[in-house]
């Protein structure tokens, strides 16, 4: 199985240098080739992308040459798998297509070397091609096994290695309980249908007073100067950490939902939409619904769990758990009250319908066995599903 080990690389001046310039190298190579293929006249091509790098860039910018040569020519894959999905979205009639765009520097910096002998590991330590000393890991790996690549990224000022290895020490441990409905909401980020209430994770805010005060101070610096960057690294750490703070608690939660539920029903929620209100935009993005979805989806997909998003129409919060009536329920309303007797709160009444109305919608998708023996065609579950 192959699994994604991302640790944070502890380099010396040197190899923070060689890593610098990797990075630059690749961006450059990157945007050339953009330049070239976004003219009039010249269709983009992978197999015409090869001839022109060889031929042309490597000639003319020499200095390519100081890194390895995959991290440059690596360059091409990217910007081709770029070029499919905005052919796939035009074709789609996407309103956004999402033309490649070009790369500026200091963001999103990264390379990658996909050839599984151009890097190794060997404890916490990690060699790439063309750099004479092995670059110190802040920790070992968490699975062992074969490196097939090594993606290196640059963020804040430091420099994080994705390393790609096949393992066969992946334990997925497969989910003791049935089922479960989550609602997620602002107040506490989730309200599982068991009862379980897991607090709000609003990083942005707690950190918000500091946030202020390092963009104001960076407002008063003269731009280019040394002081500016120094100021400006000092914001995008903060980013960086409240990031991270924010994402530990996500995949603690997408962790433990997919190691311990078969069934795990969600609300498909349109948090584009829900953030154009401006008075619960920052809640709504501090909490980082998107993010569960994906963590949540993915980890899943490793267990074997079935994942059922509901309807964003469907009314989980206004439905009586109890007998099924539907009542007017607005925001500052917190309890469900309703007239057949049944008392309880809204986000775990909600929980409640969600967990009841995932597994009405799984016994409704099973194949009938009697005609699928008859027919002699076997079915196989779906493992996401938006109902």
């Amino acid at each position: 199985m192959l699994i994604a080990n991302k640790i944070e690389l502890r380099p010396t001046p040197e190899q923070a240098d060689y890593l610098n310039r990797a990075c630059g190298s690749r961006r450059h190579c990157d945007n050339q080739l953009l330049h070239y293929f976004s003219q009039d006249g010249v269709k983009w091509s992978k197999a015409a992308a090869y001839p022109y790098y060889i031929q042309v860039l490597r000639v003319q910018f020499s200095w390519y040459a100081e890194v390895s040569s995959r991290v440059t020519r690596n360059a091409i894959d990217d910007l081709d798998n770029a070029f499919k999905h905005f052919f796939r979205r035009v074709k789609a009639k996407a309103n956004k297509p999402g033309y490649p765009r070009f790369k500026k520097k200091d963001l999103h910096d990264s390379f990658a070397l996909r050839e599984s002998g151009k890097c190794d590991v060997d404890g916490r330590t990690l060699r790439i091609e063309k750099l004479k000393t092995r670059i110190k890991m802040r920790q070992g790996l968490r699975f062992t096994g074969q490196t097939k690549q090594v993606t290196i990224s640059k963020r804040a000022g430091r420099f994080y290695a994705s390393i790609l290895v096949d393992t066969d020490e992946y334990n997925p441990h497969a989910p003791e309980h049935a089922s479960v409905g989550v609602d997620l909401g602002i107040k506490d980020l989730a309200t599982l249908s068991t009862g379980e209430v897991i607090p709000a994770n609003q990083r942005l805010k707690k950190h918000l007073k500091y946030l202020k005060r390092r963009q104001r101070n960076l407002s008063r610096k003269v731009k280019g100067s040394r002081r500016s960057a120094k100021a400006k690294l000092s914001v995008a750490r903060l980013h960086q950490r409240i990031s991270h703070q924010r994402k530990a608690v996500l995949h603690e939660l997408s962790d433990k939902l997919t190691r311990t539920y078969q069934v795990i029903t969600l609300e498909d929620l349109n948090v584009s939409g829900m953030i154009k209100n401006h008075c619960l935009a920052r809640a709504i993005a501090d909490a980082g619904f998107g993010e569960l979805r994906r963590q949540i989806e993915y980890k899943a997909a490793w267990r074997g769990v079935t994942v059922i998003f509901a309807n964003r129409f469907y009314p989980s919060s206004k439905t009586c758990h109890a007998c099924g009536k539907i009542h007017d329920m607005p925001l500052n309303q917190r309890t469900m009250a309703c007239d057949c007797g049944h008392v309880m709160d809204r986000d775990l009444n909600a929980a409640k319908n969600l967990d009841r109305y995932g597994l009405d919608r799984l016994d409704a998708l099973r194949p009938d066995v009697k005609r699928t023996q008859e027919s002699g065609k076997t079915g196989s579950p779906a493992r996401v599903l938006t109902a």
